[in-house]
């Protein structure tokens, strides 16, 4: 195929220093630009990364840049490129305006080049979560109009206009389109019909559609399950949900099944734990989803004092059908007693900084992104670092599985030790678990070589 045209919500190159979870910006950046590690449902692999070792207790790294990387303007990539990038990043801020976390998980750490090829990382402690942070990073170049536009991936970027169109060509002789045209288009239905009249050859993110998907048989589909949670905070530092079985009353009051299906049209499943089935520690752990239980709910909620109206907050998108989901869920509460009051936050980025300022009323729906298990413990849940989406959640016996788990340096280790920390969660959760959503992209028939990963990124072979 010489040309393959793809419609996505947004069409956009970020900074090298914006670290980004949107799957049409992910979509564009695996394309152009390399991972320093690809990540691969809770595993590392190679990527700009060819290979890496570390010292038996962990505390030394050294990854090899592959042999031959260059930009697309002919430069090598060398370990002072990517020097360069990682001290951007830890400087950085997100989309809300409030700083990554990766300068605290590398506050210690000592990263140098052994040479243009070797980049080395030392640190007091074990720090195998190396690996997931730099699954993270995609690494980019300025072109002379200060484009983020340079990368070593297998596409080039021809033409780029932020907002409105991205021409990427491909650099080698490998298989795939040899020329990719993204256009954006914020609605989905709106992406739905422009493949319905051949405008476009494949969408994305069909899963936002008004209406259940019908999965016209003209088309070809692909879907996946999202490693993203949709959940709600759990006010741990006052109020009812300091209590423990109140926390796990709710995770039983509310039928997720039923939000799954009729909520998210079928597209979404239950959630079990603080991460996706896919996450590090998932697969091991083989845990269920709390089942809905109400009898059970107003059980556990007899000895907990309920006297007080709970303030559940939300926004009005982020996650997506946020008030539908929030109004379901306060009905099930009051279902089984309890005194629900909803408070809408129009504000979206003042909504993400009020949870960070802990300013979250008893309840809040979020959603959490992170494909790094390590990630979701470090930022929202361990008492000990306290990070920014930490909301009063305190359990000795998580927070030692959790130090143990950052001591452990081999995969199998580390799996090990992630699947006791979200079992643990399962039976004493800080959250209100809700669903992972199901992302769906179609193409025209005949296409070959398209597909979805789970974190919602189309891939083209």
């Amino acid at each position: 195929m010489d040309t393959l045209t793809i419609s996505l919500e947004k069409v956009d190159f970020l900074p090298p220093n914006r670290v980004t979870d949107d799957t049409s910006v992910l979509t564009l950046k695996n394309l152009v630009f390399e991972p320093l590690l690809k990540w691969e449902n809770g595993f590392v692999r190679p990527a700009l990364f060819e290979s890496w070792s570390h010292s038996a207790d962990g505390r030394e790294w050294r990854f090899v840049i592959r042999d031959g990387a260059a930009f697309h303007d002919g430069k090598p990539c060398v370990a002072d490129d990517i020097l360069q990038f990682v001290s951007g990043i830890l400087d950085a801020v997100d989309t809300f305006g409030m700083k990554w976390s990766y300068a605290r998980y590398l506050e210690h750490a000592r990263i140098t080049a052994d040479d243009d090829h070797v980049v080395r990382v030392e640190n007091p402690e074990p720090i195998a979560d190396i690996l997931d942070i730099f699954s993270e990073f995609y690494i980019c170049r300025l072109d002379s109009s200060g484009s983020p536009v340079f990368g070593t991936g297998r596409y080039r970027v021809t033409e780029f206009e932020a907002g409105k169109r991205a021409v990427l060509e491909r650099t080698d002789g490998r298989s795939g389109p040899a020329r990719i045209v993204a256009v954006p288009e914020r609605h989905a239905n709106a992406r739905y019909d422009a493949l319905k009249r051949g405008v476009v050859d494949a969408v994305l993110n069909l899963e936002r559609i008004d209406e259940r998907v019908a999965f016209d048989e003209d088309f070809a589909w692909g879907r996946a399950v999202n490693t993203l949670s949709v959940m709600y905070y759990l006010n741990c530092q006052q109020g009812i949900f300091r209590s423990p079985e109140a926390r796990l009353a709710v995770n039983h009051a509310v039928d997720t099944a039923v939000i799954a299906d009729e909520i998210f049209h079928g597209l979404a499943v239950p959630s079990s734990t603080i991460v996706s089935p896919f996450h590090l520690g998932a697969a091991r752990a083989q845990l269920s989803p709390i089942g809905y239980d109400p009898a059970k709910a107003r059980e556990l909620l007899e000895g907990v004092d309920a006297s007080e109206t709970i303030r559940l907050r939300t926004p009005t998108f982020m996650p997506e059908r946020a008030p539908e989901v929030s109004r379901f869920v306060a009905a099930a509460l009051e279902a089984v007693g309890l005194k629900v009051e909803i408070e809408t936050e129009l504000d979206r980025p003042e909504y993400a900084r009020q949870i960070g300022r802990k300013e979250m009323g008893d309840m809040a729906i979020f959603d959490s992104s992170p494909h790094s298990t390590y990630r979701i413990l470090n930022d929202k849940i361990s008492s000990k670092t306290k990070a920014v989406w930490w909301q009063g959640y305190y359990d000795p016996q998580t927070e030692a599985l959790i130090e143990a788990a950052n001591q452990a340096v081999d995969d199998e280790a580390r799996d090990v030790a992630y699947a006791r920390c979200l079992t643990r969660l399962h039976q004493n959760p800080p959250w209100l678990y809700l669903v992972h959503p199901v992302d769906v992209f179609a193409a025209r028939r005949g296409i070959g070589g398209l597909s979805i990963d789970h974190k919602g990124t189309l891939n083209i072979r």
